[in-house]
């Protein structure tokens, strides 16, 4: 039986800083929680009630046992999570300045794991048959991570809820021009695209919430999701334009908040919500994930994205 979900990215640790508004030169203590946005999207989900499964790949080394260890205690299938020999397992360190200021640093050298998968070694009928599939603009940023994903959306044939989370790192690639023919050469094997108004602009050259959402209609896409960081968030279809404010929170650490956002995006998709609902529920999870320090660990329950939409409606 197809899990709900199945992602295909990033994964690794993340060590981020328990000290906050001070550079990692004079951090004295950190804390390690299990890292990578696709996964952070399977934790999301597994947490509000879906079965879910990363596709992806570690080092054969301590680090990568610990992800098994975390993705299982988080009830999220780990049977397509590899090692591969000569790679470690990648980690990431954060500077965290609330509200708006959380510099992320990569330790992805000389190339990610996750970045190694083959076509070849995709499962299909995984991938055909799951209620949503998840994957990121950085998977396609070197080869042969990018057959990978096109073998995948071969295997998917535009099936609903297969979604593009438009996730650009410029670290990750050569040129800014090479992300956007990526992008535009996925555009038309998914149908729905999310990301804030920089990945927006690299991947269809909008910026403007609306121009960017008619932008990814026009290439194919049924959903277009568009993040607006404070303004709240756009979701448009063909037939359809939502708009829901942000919801304001004292920002701990903002780095996971799109991920989360993310796992509640698929939870309403699951759930045959209309678009209105998922859309206000997604940006509400997001906020509960802001207002904590990690980003897989920290993932809410139905429950307390309920809890926090019930106070802003009593208000």
């Amino acid at each position: 039986m197809s899990p709900d979900l199945v992602a295909i990215g990033r994964i690794g640790v993340d060590i981020y800083p328990l000290q906050t508004g001070v550079g990692l030169e004079d951090v004295d203590t950190f804390g390690k929680f299990l890292g990578g946005s696709a996964t952070n999207v399977t934790v999301a989900a597994a947490r509000l009630g879906h079965s879910a499964a990363i596709v992806s790949r570690t080092g054969d080394d301590p680090f990568g046992r610990f992800v098994h260890q975390a993705l299982q205690g988080f009830g999220v299938d780990d049977t397509h999570v590899r090692p591969v020999d000569g790679l470690p397992t990648p980690v990431t360190f954060c500077e965290i300045f609330p509200p708006d200021d959380f510099p992320l640093y990569f330790y992805r050298f000389p190339t990610a794991p996750d970045l190694s998968i083959e076509a070849e070694e995709i499962p299909v009928d995984l991938v055909r048959e799951a209620g949503v599939f998840w994957a990121t603009v950085t998977g396609l940023s070197e080869e042969p991570s990018r057959s990978a994903h096109h073998a995948a959306w071969v295997a998917r044939d535009r099936r609903e809820h297969t979604i593009l989370d438009l996730d650009y790192r410029p670290m990750f690639w050569e040129s800014e021009a090479a992300a956007t023919a990526a992008v535009a050469e996925a555009l038309g094997q998914c149908t729905v695209a999310v990301g804030n108004a920089e990945e927006c602009r690299v991947a269809v050259g909008e910026t403007d919430p609306q121009r960017a959402a008619s932008a990814l209609l026009e290439r194919g896409i049924e959903i277009a999701v568009v993040k607006q960081g404070p303004r709240g968030v756009l979701a448009a279809t063909a037939d359809e334009r939502v708009e829901v404010p942000a919801i304001l929170v004292d920002v701990v650490n903002g780095l996971g908040a799109g991920d989360a956002f993310g796992g509640a995006l698929c939870h309403g998709l699951l759930s045959g919500w209309d678009l209105r609902r998922t859309v206000r529920f997604a940006n509400a999870a997001g906020a509960v994930v802001a207002s904590r320090l990690e980003c897989s660990s920290a993932m809410p329950t139905e429950d307390e994205v309920e809890a926090l939409l019930a106070t802003r409606d009593s208000s």
